[in-house]
């Protein structure tokens, strides 16, 4: 069987940050958003991983307050991936 992939989460700009410390994640992330920003890219897409919520959790509290992020949450279709809402 094959697992559910939603095609919402497949059309958004997406970052693989898998293999990163919750010290290291906070670089590739504050660059994607600045990309995406430049490419008038409403929503993102970070893939993290469910494990430990480490990196989930560190993005939350690295980028929740941020200018740049108008609303950021987990996705409801996979729980290993956070939305970003940016502010065009």
């Amino acid at each position: 069987m094959k697992p559910y992939s939603s095609p919402f989460l497949n059309i958004l700009p997406s970052l693989d940050v898998h293999g990163h410390t919750r010290e290291t994640v906070i670089y590739p992330v504050s660059d994607f958003i600045n990309d995406n920003i430049k490419l008038k890219n409403n929503k993102i897409l970070i893939i993290h991983g469910i494990g430990n919520k480490v990196l989930s959790n560190q993005i939350k509290l690295s980028f929740l307050k941020d200018k740049r992020v108008k609303k950021l949450y987990i996705s409801d279709e996979n729980a290993g991936c956070t939305i970003l809402e940016l502010n065009i």
